[in-house]
């Protein structure tokens, strides 16, 4: 079947015995619709005719020809439009995305399997770039082992990801005791679990944590996978689980110099699947909440049961972060802290930065493509 509309045709697919596709969307992305070496798209749809229709259609067994007003011609593999047809308003195959994967939910006891990674080793060999990222995108954290003792090492294990992305606290932030401190993180105090600057309107995706020294006394350091959390406060407390998906909190970080501000969710879910994907919280920097006092009544309960939820032994884990490990987490997904530690006991010193998620996941599709998946039986 191979029908011409107004405004587009219909043709038969191995997928769907009629498939619609408008007559704009197939010039624009004629295969020679892209440059071949930026790959970038070069033609231009906005200087078309208005009422654009081929002049000539056909089609064999594996793909459509059309010929347009201006005589160029354009040839469709069948097997390409099917990802793209989208049949009862289901989502079209499209590009596919591997970087799309189903996060493994862990508890408090995931210390001795969280994923572990020599730096050496992922200096020198991109596969285990691509088996770090599958990590960090499953279970949301991993552990870098024998980090040198430099900033230059934890800067050079970050761009094997991405870029280092600036915050507030500039290209990297040093977690150590202060005189006079602008952040919590600067004391010897306990840190309630967070996420890191969730009152940046865009909050870091991915953060990395070198521990450079830590013989104080105390100070461990403790991680939630927050998604787990949050999928059982889901199925417990549905209507909860609703208002913090829907309602978007103020946070603010105030120093002499700074004011930032901004409103998030506090449970997040995938845009694309619908699963939870994160959260935004963080007691000590939320701000003032603004929200009408009359639904006060209904945030509370909500807010505090989820908190509550978050601190359950259930969930936490902790360890105690030694010199010479990085730990790497989603900032979005892994809720963090510490207990206090005896101020003057020991050197304590990490030092952090961020890279985007975006970044991860597209290191991950270009390093998959190049290193699939190894098994015990498959040479590197």
């Amino acid at each position: 079947m191979l029908q011409l509309h107004d405004n587009g045709l219909t043709l038969s697919l191995p997928n769907a015995d009629a498939a619609y596709f408008n007559y704009y969307w197939l010039r624009d992305n004629c295969p020679s619709s892209w440059d071949t070496d930026t790959q970038e798209r070069s033609f231009d749809i906005l200087a078309e005719a208005d009422h654009l229709k081929p002049l000539e259609i056909s089609d064999d067994a594996d793909h459509l020809y059309l010929t347009w007003p201006s005589g160029h011609q354009s040839t469709y593999r069948k097997d390409w439009l099917s990802q793209w047809h989208t049949p009862n308003n289901d989502n079209a195959i499209g590009h596919g995305d591997i970087a799309i994967r189903a996060r493994r939910s862990w508890y408090a006891d995931h210390y001795e399997q969280i994923a572990r990674f020599s730096f050496d080793d992922l200096i020198t060999r991109p596969i285990k770039v691509a088996d770090w990222i599958e990590a960090l995108l499953d279970e949301g954290i991993a552990l870098i082992t024998d980090m040198p003792d430099s900033d230059e090492g934890l800067q050079q294990a970050c761009e094997l990801i991405g870029t280092v992305r600036p915050s507030f606290s500039g290209y990297a932030f040093n977690v150590r005791t202060e005189v006079k401190p602008v952040n919590l993180a600067y004391t010897a105090r306990a840190l309630e679990l967070h996420t890191d600057l969730p009152p940046e309107e865009l909050a870091p995706g991915v953060q990395f944590l070198h521990c450079r020294a830590n013989d104080a006394k105390g100070g461990q350091s403790l991680f939630v996978d927050a998604t787990s959390v949050a999928n059982e406060f889901r199925e417990h407390y549905p209507d909860y689980f609703q208002l913090l998906t829907d309602t978007k909190v103020p946070f603010r970080y105030t120093t002499d110099t700074q004011d930032v501000r901004a409103r998030q969710r506090i449970i997040e879910l995938d845009p694309v699947n619908g699963e939870v994907s994160g959260i935004s919280f963080s007691q000590h920097l939320s701000d003032i909440f603004d929200m009408p006092q009359t639904f006060m009544d209904e945030f509370y309960p909500a807010f505090r049961k989820f908190g509550q939820m978050l601190q359950d032994p259930k969930y936490l884990m902790r360890f105690r972060l030694n010199a010479g490990e990085c730990i790497v987490f989603d900032n979005h997904r892994i809720a963090h802290g510490r207990s206090s530690f005896i101020e003057g006991s020991g050197a304590r010193y990490l030092r952090g930065c961020y890279i985007d998620r975006g970044e991860m996941r597209s290191t991950y599709r270009a390093l998959r493509k190049e290193y699939p998946t190894v098994t015990d039986t498959q040479e590197e």
